[in-house]
């Protein structure tokens, strides 16, 4: 196959290595439909190599000091801001966010993250204290296995690896078989910058099998996964029988609360925004915007003109603001998510099915209108640029309808009274709202309730998901 990326080696005790299978993955890229990689297809028996070799390196690193390792992990992010052009090209190919996006997005954020953990693991006091007669101290947990997705592939793989690299663990990651191009790119840094043999080790493959076996693997003292909720309650349940730690970060269908005396046109442009940011393909997107009922049309004309801005088209052209899906699946799914809207009875302001582009996972901006809490596009994560608009009595009914949901990992709220605001967001059983369009912030806790998860990443938060805290008696 001309031009197709050889990526068919696992990375394992520092040496790219044959897998132990003979099975391979094909990378499509999702603008052109072409295959433009191939990946191993690993094993268990990869996987147990990988633990072998994880939890050889531990000793040695949890043994340095934080400011030892925090050097390390510098240098990967000295690499990285050098390359961070080249970087946001492959993802973009790798998994189709428009490459003027993807820069700040997908290598901008994760540079940033590893960045501070770095200086993390330099500053933290591991020894937090004391209680009485105790001495706190913090640990780290030891062997992590990650398994991580493909609509943040970078990021998620850093918010996981990096925060327990700091920390003293040694790391065994699949990353996502749909977008792997930019994780192997990272472990090549990685190597160059000289991280330990074992400290990171990578095995690509599918969840069933690779997957099952990092959560199942008695070495691994605990698995960081980061995917649908379905998939990550069968981690849960792989990983108890060997009672290690889980940490979940799983679906979401957040409420943008806009309340009645917010300003209308703000509102609604940051949460057209919100919702369709990387082709909607984003955990925390907000979905379901909630507004007073008697402004539902006005509302709906709004958030019509603002989506109609999102071109749709090749990631690499510099006017793009939505790039294609992840893949056919994805394709299919969001497509039949609008048909559902259509036959529940949801009004389609704007219809993203028919894009005009022949080729690759194209979905245009979609915009349904008096969407009730019962529909399915109310109710489930579609993942794709599909924003349901869902009008409310009174502020009570508005904070009912956000929390009507099985998920609860982000929300927002509007209103020109601040106070009133944070009120609300009090209200919101979520793990993160957003105030007024407040801005994104790498430091803070991410995480949610209910069935968004357990667990928190980012910060100081996320390094500590990664810490055992032991008492030590005097």
């Amino acid at each position: 196959m001309n031009n197709v990326l050889d990526r068919t080696k696992i990375y394992i005790g520092g040496k790219w290595v044959d897998s132990d299978g003979t099975g391979r993955i094909d990378v499509i890229a999702p603008a052109t439909e072409d295959v433009i990689a191939v990946v191993a297809e690993g094993t268990a028996q990869d996987v147990d190599r990988a633990v072998r070799a994880a939890r050889a390196a531990f000793p040695a690193w949890s043994a340095l000091s934080g400011a030892e390792r925090g050097a390390h992990l510098g240098k990967v992010a000295a690499l990285m801001a050098e390359r961070i052009d080249e970087l946001a090209e492959l993802v973009s190919r790798d998994m189709g966010m428009p490459v003027s996006l993807a820069k700040p997005v997908q290598i901008g954020m994760p540079l940033k993250n590893i960045t501070r953990y770095a200086e993390l693991a330099a500053t933290y006091d591991f020894d937090a204290g004391e209680v009485g007669n105790a001495l706190i101290v913090r640990e780290p947990i030891g062997v992590v296995g990650a398994i991580t997705p493909w609509n943040y592939p970078l990021h998620q793989v850093v918010l996981k690896v990096f925060a327990a690299l700091a920390g003293g663990c040694t790391v065994v990651l699949k990353p996502t078989e749909v977008a792997p191009l930019i994780t192997y790119a990272l472990v090549d840094l990685c190597h160059e910058a000289g991280l330990p043999p074992g400290v990171f080790n990578l095995v690509s493959g599918y969840g069933p099998v690779v997957g099952e076996a990092i959560a199942a693997h008695p070495d691994v003292d605990m698995v960081s996964f980061t995917g649908s909720t379905r998939a990550g309650k069968r981690v849960a349940v792989v990983a108890a029988e060997t009672v290690k730690k889980v940490a979940l970060e799983l679906g979401g269908k957040s409420a943008n609360v806009i309340l009645d005396d917010a300003d209308l046109t703000r509102a609604v442009t940051d949460g057209v925004a919100q919702c369709f940011l990387n082709s909607g393909q984003t955990c925390s997107a907000l979905t379901r915007m909630l507004v007073p009922a008697e402004r539902m049309n006005e509302v709906a004309a709004l958030a019509e003109q603002v989506a109609r801005a999102y071109t749709v088209g090749d990631p690499t052209a510099a006017g793009t603001r939505l790039g294609p899906l992840v893949n056919a699946n994805q394709f299919k799914r969001v497509r039949s998510y609008i048909d559902k809207g259509i036959e529940e009875g949801a009004e389609l302001v704007l219809d993203g099915r028919e894009t005009g582009l022949g080729t690759g996972y194209f979905v245009g901006p979609t915009v349904f209108a008096n969407v009730t809490e019962d529909m399915t596009i109310a109710r489930e994560e579609i993942f794709g640029p599909v924003l349901s608009i869902i009008g409310y009595r009174d502020e009570d009914d508005a904070v009912r309808i956000a929390n009507d949901s099985v998920y609860g990992l982000s929300g927002g709220v509007w209103s020109a009274d601040r106070a009133r605001a944070e009120r609300v967001a009090r209200q919101m059983r979520t793990g993160q709202v957003y105030i007024n369009g407040g801005a994104f912030n790498t430091d803070a806790p991410f995480g949610g309730y209910k069935h968004s998860g357990v667990g928190r990443e980012a910060g100081v938060f996320g390094l500590e998901e990664f810490l055992e805290v032991k008492a030590l008696l005097r």
